[in-house]
């Protein structure tokens, strides 16, 4: 009974007698990508896949609830890479969800950490010179 319910029931009730939403055999393929994991216990999967729909609902909700989105009443990807970035709780997804910036912000940045990388290597040096100086007179 439970083998049908999750793959999606049997009959024509079509998605309605499904318990979760995510494909289970996508989820699988993921798990198995894993080299620890030889097989995978159907239990586990289910588990697996409600936990991921959970989280998920979770991230959204909170994102819509605290971000601009409830302005316009829709939920964006800036919403939620907000909330990677400022909430604790998510902030492990910062990398996953970065913020948006346009590619010529984008080469700005780079070229403006490289003039500051190439500063602190001219100081390094300036440092390195003087204390050279300073051995050198005593």
């Amino acid at each position: 009974m439970a083998a049908a319910r999750l793959s999606g029931g049997c009959g024509g009730g079509g998605g309605e007698n499904r318990l979760v939403s995510l494909p289970l055999s996508r989820i699988r393929v993921i798990m198995k990508s894993s080299p620890e994991v030889s097989s995978i216990n159907q239990d586990a999967l289910f588990l697996t896949a409600k936990a991921t729909e959970l989280f998920v609902q979770y991230l959204a909700t909170y994102s819509y609830k605290h971000g601009r989105g409830k302005e316009k009443r829709a939920l964006t990807y800036s919403d939620l890479s907000h909330t990677a970035e400022e909430s604790e709780t998510f902030q492990f997804l910062a990398d996953i969800l970065p913020k948006k910036i346009l590619a010529s912000k984008y080469l700005k940045m780079l070229e403006r950490e490289k003039r500051d990388g190439e500063m602190e290597e001219d100081d390094d040096d300036d440092q390195e010179e003087e204390s050279e100086e300073e051995d050198a007179e005593s």
